[in-house]
């Protein structure tokens, strides 16, 4: 009897200190500092998690469809069911985890009422991102778009363009890199406090915080019930993290839990 306690001890002790592995997926920056965050959480609650960085928004979604990772948090759903619309990857939302307005940026002009005739303005060539970059412009009145809430907006939905803008679409990642060559870049958060810019202070322009573009955890549907994802899930939404955003970032990255 005693033999057999030692080994159902043995056995409970083994289910309760081992770690279960999983390889997250996030972009370089901001998103990295935060799973990192969440890595020291996870390991305190049986939860061990891998953290892979990429530098593009289109690798991620792949390897978590192809299984080279476990989850993903990176971008916001818009862009997740863009991606789902071309690819049929069986990818879920399973949280969401921070929000923060994005903005437009200038090194020439302090408000958008600046900008002359015929400015040059930089957007993402990512549909999602590309809408967003349009939506803050029709929100503070420098162009109309059909629909001023249609997260799906092209340069063709602009029906109103009195200031005769001229857009440039590049790469998300690339879009700091054009502030020195255009008039205006909207550029998604990651990227511009990458480039070393805070988008509560330095944007002439910002869209408000509660639309569409609050980020989330992402995991193939396959897995959405398993017992990591609610771990991870619980990670991400603890005090630990939510400290860190306000101390580390400071108005720029905001919980959503």
């Amino acid at each position: 009897m005693r033999f057999l306690a030692t080994l159902a001890a043995a056995a409970l002790l083994a289910t309760t200190t081992h770690a279960e592995t999983i390889r997250v997926g996030v972009t370089a920056g901001p998103h990295a500092e935060i799973l990192d965050v969440v890595k020291k959480v996870g390991a305190e609650r049986g939860l061990d998690i891998k953290v892979v960085e990429f530098t593009d928004y289109v690798i991620p979604n792949q390897a978590l469809a192809l299984k080279d990772l476990e989850a993903n948090s990176f971008q916001h759903e818009p862009y997740l069911k863009n991606q789902i619309s071309k690819t049929g990857w069986k990818i879920v939302k399973v949280a969401t985890t921070i929000g923060s307005p994005q903005g437009v940026y200038s090194q020439k002009y302090k408000k958008l009422a600046d900008l002359p005739e015929g400015a040059r303005v930089a957007i993402a060539n990512d549909p999602s991102n590309g809408a967003r970059g349009l939506m803050i412009l029709a929100l503070h009145g420098v162009i109309k778009l059909k629909d001023n809430n249609n997260v799906a907006s092209t340069i063709a939905d602009i029906t109103e363009n009195p200031k005769k803008l001229r857009f440039v679409e590049l790469d998300a990642a690339q879009l700091p890199r054009a502030l020195q060559d255009v008039d205006v870049v909207s550029i998604n958060n990651n990227y511009a406090v990458q480039a070393g810019l805070n988008p509560a202070t330095d944007a002439i322009a910002r869209e408000n915080p509660d639309g569409p573009w609050v980020n989330i955890l992402a995991v193939r549907d396959e897995d959405k019930d398993k017992p990591w994802v609610k771990q991870l899930i619980e990670a991400y939404h603890s005090d630990q993290v939510k400290a860190f955003l306000e101390t580390r970032f400071k108005g720029t990255y905001l919980p959503t839990w």
